[in-house]
């Protein structure tokens, strides 16, 4: 054997032989099926020890490169044969986003990381507690302080044992969907609920849409729209009332409650049906950091009598450390301030970015906007499909959702939540230079 052996500086030896061989392989000057040197031969070939050898040739056999035959030895396989891989790097070569209205974050000054940071470390500090998993169904202090703030905010009167926490509501459907089989048939307002639609459909639910004759009927009545539009009381009064005489289980998202600005906050379809037949679905999400998995859900006595049969089955994900900082942080009553926060913040932020959006864009333009939310609605005149405005803006660092086109306009939905006041206008112009320059190819 002719070994010449190239180290990089400052790598172990067994990596340089394995880089030989390699080469040999993919290069088929060691064809497949070929018998590699024994460990003894390769070893005083190279007059390195036989334990750099042996780990040469087994970082070649985790990688595939040869396999172990026993009472034989060592064999290439035919790795140089399969096709390569294309990795694809058009994400590379995008222009970096310079604004972002399709963001659905926060804003990085809505946030108090400094206070935060004291409850997780407190937190941290119970070490007891910590070294054991979380209860599946949430911490029990946490689900008191959820109990009596729900209770306080929302009118949804229930026991810390009506409530189950998880992190994230994809991950709660996914304890409540078994125990609701028989429903068969879900409802959502729009197809643009896909994560919960998903879930539903792993189940082996039929999904419908705007179709109150289902077996569940999903709803989020402060966020009806993606532009904030509300489900008015005479609404959920009607929902109510026929969901209990078909047997329907409604199930109320409460996603951006808090941020209603344009009229009198309404009560849940919780409260108003006095228990039965909803489920209650939270998250904090919004008013925290989105990555802050903590939601939970309120079950009415049937299905918390099925959730409690398997629920020693279940584990809890919503971290433990998180739930204890939570808990003493709702207590101390900065959940409640953070709202208040927050609603005056984006509340003012919408106000901004409407004015942007009303300087730049013409008559011709047409804004929806509704009484909560971070959003709004602004469809315009367009002379290309909607995916090719996404992308075209894309390239120019402009991120935006599209809701719907037609041949002669495109609907796209502007966030003010995570881009700072100061750039609606720029990005709107920008937005607007953008469909002035594209042309829908003939």
């Amino acid at each position: 054997m002719n070994l010449e052996l190239k180290r990089e500086k400052g790598e172990p030896l067994y990596l340089s032989v394995y880089r030989y061989y390699k080469e040999l392989i993919m290069e088929n000057r060691l064809p497949p099926g070929s018998k590699m040197p024994s460990l003894r031969k390769c070893s005083q070939e190279l007059k390195l020890s036989r334990t750099t050898i042996e780990n040469a040739y087994l970082q070649l056999a985790a990688d595939g490169y040869i396999i172990s035959k026993a009472q034989s030895g060592y064999y290439v396989t035919d790795i140089a044969t399969h096709p390569l891989l294309k990795h694809n790097t058009a994400g590379n070569t995008v222009s970096r986003c310079r604004y972002d209205f399709a963001s659905s974050g926060v804003d990085k000054e809505s946030f108090r990381f400094d206070l935060w940071r004291r409850y997780i470390k407190s937190a941290l500090r119970q070490d007891e507690r910590l070294l054991s998993y979380g209860e599946p169904q949430g911490e029990l202090d946490f689900r008191e302080a959820l109990s009596d703030y729900i209770r306080e905010r929302r009118n949804v009167l229930c026991s810390p044992e009506d409530i189950v926490v998880g992190a994230g509501v994809q991950n709660l459907l996914h304890i409540l969907c078994p125990l609701i089989r028989e429903k068969e048939t879900v409802s959502f307002p729009t197809p643009s609920f896909i994560q919960g639609s998903t879930v539903f459909r792993d189940y082996g639910f039929e999904v419908r849409y705007r179709n109150k004759d289902s077996g569940v009927i999903y709803v989020s009545p402060a966020h009806m729209t993606k532009w904030g539009e509300i489900m008015p009381v005479s609404r959920r009064l009607e929902l109510v009332r026929y969901a209990a005489a078909h047997n329907s289980l409604i199930i109320e998202d409460d996603f951006e409650n808090e941020f209603v600005y344009l009229q009198k906050p309404t009560p849940s379809l919780f409260s108003l049906a006095g228990g039965q037949n909803v489920v209650y679905i939270g998250s904090f999400s919004r008013l925290l950091l989105p990555s802050i998995r903590i939601s939970f859900m309120v079950l009415p006595p049937a299905l918390l009598n099925a959730y409690q049969e398997k629920a020693d089955c279940y584990n809890q994900t919503a971290s433990k450390a998180e739930q204890i900082a939570l808990c003493q942080f709702i207590r101390d009553g900065h959940l409640a301030a953070q709202t208040r926060k927050l609603k005056r913040l984006y509340s003012v932020k919408l106000k901004r970015l409407l004015e942007a959006v009303q300087s730049v864009f013409d008559a011709q333009s047409h804004i929806q906007i509704g009484a909560a939310g971070t959003s709004l609605a602004l469809t315009l005149p367009c002379r290309i499909s909607g995916a090719e405005l996404k992308k075209a803006a894309r390239g120019k660092g402009l991120r935006l959702q599209i809701l719907r086109d037609t041949p002669d306009t495109v609907t796209v939905i502007l966030s003010c939540s995570s881009m700072p006041a100061e750039d609606f206008l720029p990005a709107c112009r920008l937005l607007q230079d953008i469909l002035t320059q594209s042309e829908r190819p003939r």
